[in-house]
């Protein structure tokens, strides 16, 4: 019997995801391919496609093509195609859609911050070199590879409690790894890293040398660095890619091309680089999760350390949680089995000495900001090589005061604080930039400015004084410097700006700890120990740590080195308390409104640990919702619909033009900046 071919044609539809921040386009929309496009059409490729309720045509992304469509009606044609190079990977938009759920938020807000804007000559360029490399490989022998060309699996890491650290990769095991407090110089003149960066290169290496992908995620351009020449001394350069925001959009649209290849690599950047494109994910290292760089400033604000999470969970590749502090987050992980734990043996312990807890012959020296004990550690090792000294803030003096009544110098255009950058310039406001001239004290009419407190220069001012002859550098946002000589010099440099010296400070002195432990924020303490332990990784081995003005169990865990203690103290509290990351949050924010018809849609359990509302400046009112981690789900399912919900109200009101426009509703998960104040 002859089969007759169908009257019917096949009905090709592309489902696609319109790039738009209207949470309301936030699903996926099908549109018919027409047959000019058929051949060309392909899942991950950008397209355009009309918007018939705003009469328009919009961007889109390619995620899926099938042979029909729920829709009964008559669908839309896609409009035209942008490129055909598929950008966006199948991982990449499953990831998307994941975190964007669990934060409540548009997966195109995701995928903004995963896909660079495209770059025609790179794409070209790109396409050219596919193209070489078909013939070539047409051409050539299918023998296969040598083994000078395939990247070796490194030997074990030495110097943890427990041996097999890289059998993690293999088993696809998940880590809160504390990295040694260590400095190692690489070969053939590759410099001095922190170990923390040689041990991330060699899981890294492990998974590349199994034919897998791997991500290496840092907070900044520093860290980056150390990883990069860690990774040059274990792996072929060819095989590293550098994908991070501060690439030019060339260089992070090239970057993006070459993660989608074939060959295996290892993927280098800050936060956005646990978005890479990696089908064959062998393992993610994510160091220092801690540090608030990790934080997307960018709705739908999903922190690092949640996106890698996410992803273990989705392509089953190891996970590794490097860092010399643990964060409270990877502690409750540990705490509740989710992560294995690996400690550094005991004899890398630091020798850090807590100045509070020694007895004082002089107590005027005893409470100076740098204490006898500082100034002869810093004396003795000068000698000998570079000594760091981290300060709290930048510029001369973090703050300027009246010399009649003692308070805040304010700026007479907008109140912000008044500042001295640097010695003898003119003090300036902080905020809007305008210099103090004429200025007059708003408490007691005085005109007269002295400074309060030492920033980097002031410190470097003082200690040039007092060392005669000694080089004094100064390292800050504003002048960044990552690597300094072995030669004797003193450095003077802010949290987090601390240089890499050569073969390791021969002291390090840890100021204004006081200082820094009076911000007002639910993670001070823990910010703190890991900036001081961040800066105590520095020194070379077995120099002096001198801890200034702390005391108390921060003291005691970074002198005993016990900082996983010290975290799982810190989420004791919390858990006590309800405060994250024992418990989830949400912040919820709008006009009254919007908020109260929120927050009724919640369940009534959930509902009863509401904090709030309150009165927010310029957004209306603020309610936090508390809620337990196996509900993230469900609470993130009704706050979505209800921004959906509060935003279609607003664009009816606003293009029918009667009324006052209803606000929109914004809705952030765990965030912790409401409980700074």
């Amino acid at each position: 019997m002859t089969l007759l071919p169908d009257p019917t044609p096949r009905r090709v539809v592309a489902r696609v995801l319109v790039e738009s921040p209207l949470p309301q386009l936030d699903r996926l929309f099908d549109y018919s391919v027409p047959p000019r496009l058929r051949d060309v059409m392909a899942p991950g490729i950008r397209v355009k496609v009309p918007l018939r309720s705003a009469g328009r045509i919009a961007d889109a992304f390619v995620v899926d093509l099938v042979d029909g469509s729920d829709h009964v009606g008559e669908l839309s044609e896609v409009e035209d195609v942008v490129s055909e190079v598929s950008v966006l990977a199948p991982e990449v938009w499953r990831l998307a859609r994941a975190v964007a759920d669990r934060a409540g938020g548009s997966a195109s807000d995701v995928l903004r911050l995963a896909v660079p804007p495209r770059q025609v000559r790179v794409e070209k360029a790109w396409l050219a070199g596919r193209a070489a490399e078909t013939v070539s490989g047409a051409d050539a022998d299918s023998a296969p590879p040598a083994e000078a060309d395939r990247a070796a699996a490194p030997a074990e890491i030495t110097g943890y409690r427990a041996g097999g650290l890289l059998d993690l990769v293999p088993a696809r095991g998940r880590a809160a790894v504390d990295a040694i407090p260590l400095l190692v110089e690489l070969s053939e003149g590759g410099g001095w890293v922190g170990h923390w960066a040689v041990t991330a290169a060699q899981l890294a290496a492990v998974a590349l040398a199994s034919g897998d992908n791997a991500i290496v995620a840092v907070p900044d351009y520093r860290d980056e660095d150390q990883v990069l020449r860690a990774l040059g001394a274990v792996v072929p350069a060819d095989s590293i890619v550098r994908l991070d925001s501060r690439q030019s959009n060339a260089d992070r649209y090239r970057a993006l091309l070459r993660a989608r290849g074939d060959d295996p690599v290892v993927i280098v950047g800050n936060r956005s680089v646990l978005l890479a494109p990696s089908v064959r994910l062998g393992v993610m290292v994510v160091f220092d999760d801690g540090d608030p760089l990790f934080s997307e400033p960018l709705s739908p604000y999903v922190h690092a350390r949640d996106t890698a999470l996410v992803r273990q969970t989705q392509q089953g590749s190891a996970l590794v949680f490097l860092g010399h502090a643990r964060s409270t987050d990877v502690q409750r992980l540990v705490e509740v089995g989710f992560l294995a734990e690996v400690r550094p043996d005991p004899r890398y312990q630091p020798k850090v000495i807590p100045t509070s807890q020694q007895a004082a012959h002089d107590g005027f020296a005893a409470r100076a900001r740098i204490p006898s004990t500082a100034w002869s550690e810093a004396r003795a090792a000068v000698e000998h090589g570079p000594v760091l000294v981290q300060v709290a803030h930048p510029g001369y003096s973090p703050r300027l005061a009246c010399t009649e009544c003692g308070d805040t110098a304010r700026c007479l255009r907008c109140n912000g604080p008044v500042v001295q950058r640097q010695q003898g310039a003119q003090p300036a406001c902080s905020w809007c930039g305008a210099l103090a001239a004429g200025w007059r004290c708003q408490t007691c009419e005085g005109t007269v400015m002295k400074p309060v407190g030492a920033g980097a220069a002031r410190t470097a001012d003082e200690l040039g004084k007092a060392f005669p002859g000694v080089r004094v550098v100064v390292a800050d946002g504003t002048r960044p410097i990552t690597h300094v000589d072995g030669e004797p010099a003193l450095i003077v440099a802010t949290r987090g700006a601390e240089p890499i010296a050569a073969g390791g400070y021969q002291a390090v002195l840890l100021l204004d700890g006081e200082r820094m432990l009076a911000r007002e924020s639910l993670r001070v303490a823990e910010d703190c120990l890991r900036w001081w332990a961040n800066a105590t990784a520095l020194a070379a081995r077995r120099a002096p740590v001198v801890l200034v003005g702390v005391g108390g169990a921060l003291a005691s865990a970074l002198a005993t080195w016990e900082l996983a203690r010290f975290a799982s103290s810190e989420l004791s509290d919390r858990r006590q308390l309800r405060f994250p990351p024992a418990v989830r949050v949400a912040t919820v924010t709008g006009t009254v409104d919007t908020v109260a018809r929120a927050l009724s849609e919640l369940p009534s359990d959930v509902r009863g640990e509401t904090l709030g509302p309150v009165d927010v400046p310029e957004a209306g009112v603020r309610a936090i919702v508390r809620f337990d981690v196996g509900r993230g789900a469900e609470v993130a399912q009704v706050l979505r619909s209800q921004v959906i919900r509060a935003a279609t109200e607003r664009r009816k009101a606003i293009g029918q033009k009667r009324g006052r426009p209803v606000s929109t509703l914004r809705v952030r998960f765990d965030d912790v900046e409401p409980f700074t104040d």
